[in-house]
């Protein structure tokens, strides 16, 4: 029996625009870490509902991916944009909620709370989406170096 399984979105993305990537950054403001993106297969997410996880857990996620993919059937049907969706501008920090320079297509509410559910356990991400290239281009190591393991 497998313990994960893949999400093919690249039918949704030729749709709509939304990417995996965009469905990683939005589940964290549901509250789960974002799932592996692009493997073993490019856009794609793979989700791994283990036997760890309870039924109220699964629940919360399948929720979670309903409420996603109507988000994305409203980009579809051009009720909003792409770049102007909660999809696009996931995840959102709780300073992003609540600065006075809120200028989005959708409701602070719909970004911060698009379940009911996260009324009761909200988890704030620190920080909005990052520019991954850029991470990738410019690494900083925070560890000790070599010669602070000497002894």
């Amino acid at each position: 029996m497998a313990h994960e399984c893949v999400l093919d979105l690249r039918q949704l993305t030729k749709d709509s625009g939304i990417t995996a990537e965009d469905v990683c950054k939005r589940l964290i403001d549901y509250g789960f870490h974002a799932p592996t993106l692009a493997f073993p297969v490019v856009s794609t997410l793979m989700v791994e509902p283990t036997e760890s996880e309870d039924l109220e857990e699964i629940n919360r996620f399948i929720e979670a991916m309903i409420t996603i993919r109507a988000e994305i059937q409203a980009v579809i049907d051009e009720e909003l944009s792409a770049e102007d969706s909660p999809l696009r501008n996931a995840p959102h920090p709780a300073d992003v909620l609540v600065s006075d320079e809120w200028e989005r297509a959708y409701t602070r509410e719909e970004a911060a709370f698009p379940v009911a559910d996260l009324r009761q356990d909200k988890y704030f991400p620190p920080v909005g989406r990052i520019d991954n290239a850029h991470g990738d281009r410019n690494l900083v190591c925070a560890c000790p170096p070599p010669e602070a393991f000497a002894n």
